[in-house]
């Protein structure tokens, strides 16, 4: 049967405007299809639900405190130092602890024909709906119940905008720093500097704090004050004290604030505009192409990085090659090397040196107070470092990603795959480790106890090996493939922050031996630490790979499935 041409075709309707709604139902349906069937993230979220809401309640009553006591003297004080502290939390911790929540990663977006001004805007609105917004929300509460006891219901009123603005601007400093961020690290020398750099200040959020309470047991109040209120008048405090000022009768000094707010949180976007579309779109090296060196050995030679030329040509060394050279190459695997040498090098000087405290000297500042040290401390301090150093290879599979196909194709037995990811990540741990303790025995001027630091930094390091194997294949979660380094998928951070501290728990009760020989064998310990531990420690390691080797050969396919990027 014929069929006309000529019938008329009716014209589209005009096109639906994309707005921040659409972008908030697109993160709920997705956080939705993502808890569907899996009850071990429903758990994961409710636990970090009710975690936030525990330390939500902790910084409510903090913030509130000035007000329920009727003591406005430090309200400025609470107002700016703690509200400056959230902004520089928000700014930092993603790029160091827990990544940002890309349950919308922006690169989905790439091919999407969306005016640039409403991605931001639509992605910056879906970044509002978090837990960790919710929790940040009820703690500064407290602000405006200061405010409101202080000054009635028009300071009230004034806190209540203002802890709005704040949480704007926190959310808005997250991602435009995270994303520059992201952009930068294309560059592998940037990469490096960036992760030095970031690791570093890991490191130094314990010496600040240390600094800190020192500071506190001499600070001058009222100086401190005048301190609190000048940080009042930029981004870090202006929106936590336009309330109090109300409060405390400087009503021209809130709508300055809240514009130095607003101010600030255009910029932040402006500057996360720029940077989003550089993310999305890619940026070409415009640098000079690097020269190659000349071939120094065979084909099979030129796969083994420089760390594992000894191994030998295998199955095994194959796997150890590959995973000592991602170990290196990949930013976020690098970054976690980095923080394991800074931050182990600081909390055993700390402990045993410092004795945990500083003592103010008179117009001089600040001087190391050298406690006494004995070798249940020494143990107990380089736990810690043996724990930190092994609760990296948590979700060791999770780096891989859909990449792990490959070793469950090939038919990797799962002895030998984690045999050979504790030896190329032990290439680079060990050295560090090593250097700890010969830089505490020489700081401590005690060159006769490197053999009980040795052997507990072995011990623990060698527990948490088997801890996190277990750890690494019933407990994986998959990272985001996206171009942000930072990123974290929206149960991954909860999942990430519990199985951390599930594996340095666990290592750290298998360690506990090692400080229980200590107190009990006095100088005796002093020679037997090294052997017993080195042999505790080689001893559990290879017995959970053997043990993990087992579950791993069962749950390849599921592992797999796991540690996939849901697209």
């Amino acid at each position: 049967m014929a069929v006309p041409v000529n019938v008329a075709v009716a014209p589209a309707g005009p096109a639906r405007t994309v707005s921040a709604r659409h972008f908030v139902r697109l993160k709920l349906r997705v956080m939705g299809n993502n808890f569907r069937g899996q009850g071990w993230r429903i758990a994961l979220f409710v636990g970090g639900a009710l975690v936030g809401l525990w330390f939500a309640a902790s910084g409510f009553f903090l913030f509130a405190a000035p007000g329920l006591s009727g003591n406005g003297r430090y309200a400025v004080l609470v107002a700016a130092a703690g509200g400056g502290l959230l902004v520089l939390g928000w700014l930092l911790l993603p790029l160091v602890f827990f990544g940002v929540d890309e349950t919308l990663d922006p690169a989905r977006f790439a091919l999407l024909p969306l005016p640039r001004r409403t991605l931001v805007i639509g992605l910056f609105a879906a970044a509002l709906v978090s837990v960790p917004v919710l929790a940040v929300s009820v703690a500064v509460l407290g602000l405006v119940v200061t405010a409101w006891a202080l000054g009635g219901w028009s300071a009230g009123l004034v806190a209540v905008v203002g802890v709005l603005a704040g949480l704007l601007l926190c959310v808005a400093a997250s991602r435009a720093v995270t994303s520059a961020f992201a952009s930068m690290l294309r560059s592998r020398r940037v990469r490096d500097l960036a992760a030095v750099l970031l690791a570093v200040v890991a490191a130094l959020l314990g010496p600040l704090q240390v600094f800190g309470l020192a500071a506190l047991r001499e600070t001058d109040w009222t100086r401190l004050t005048g301190i609190a209120t000048a940080i009042g008048w930029t981004p870090f405090g202006a929106p936590w004290t336009a309330g109090i000022d109300v409060a405390q009768g400087r009503v021209w000094a809130a709508p300055l604030k809240l514009l130095i707010t607003v101010a600030a949180i255009v910029a932040l976007l402006a500057w996360w505009s720029r940077s989003l579309e550089s993310a999305m779109v890619g940026t070409a090296s415009t640098g000079k192409a690097p020269t190659q060196r000349g071939v120094t050995g065979g084909a099979v030679a030129q796969l083994f990085p420089r760390v594992a030329t000894w191994v030998r040509r295998d199955r095994f060394g194959a796997l150890v090659a590959r995973e000592a050279r991602y170990w290196w190459r990949d930013a976020r695997r690098r970054a976690n090397l980095i923080t394991i040498a800074v931050v182990g090098i600081f909390v055993p000087v700390l402990v045993n040196v410092t004795g945990g405290d500083f003592a103010a000297e008179d117009g001089a500042g600040f001087t190391a107070a050298v406690s006494d040290s004995s070798p249940v401390v020494v143990t107990i301090s380089l736990l810690f470092v043996g724990v930190l150093a092994s609760v990296t290879l948590a979700n060791q599979f999770g780096f891989d990603g859909s990449a792990y196909a490959t070793n469950v194709v090939a038919g990797v037995p799962g002895r030998v795959e984690l045999r050979a990811r504790m030896t190329a990540f032990s290439l680079y741990v060990l050295p560090m480790l090593a250097v700890v303790a010969v830089l505490l025995a020489a700081l401590l001027g005690r060159p006769g106890w490197i053999g009980l630091m040795v052997g507990s930094l072995a011990a623990t390091y060698g527990v948490g090996l088997a801890v996190n194997s277990f750890v690494s294949v019933l407990g994986a979660y998959s990272l985001p493939e996206t171009s942000n380094p930072f990123a974290m998928n929206g149960s991954a951070g909860m999942a990430k922050a519990l199985l951390t501290v599930l594996s340095m728990v666990t290592t750290a009760v298998a360690a506990v031996p090692m400080v229980v020989a200590a107190a009990l064998l006095g100088d005796a310990w002093l020679w037997l630490a090294l052997p017993v531990g080195v042999a505790y420690g080689l001893g559990t390691a290879l017995l959970g790979a053997y043990l993990a080797g087992d579950v791993l050969d069962r749950r390849q396919p599921e592992l797999l499935a796991t540690v996939t990027p849901r697209r």
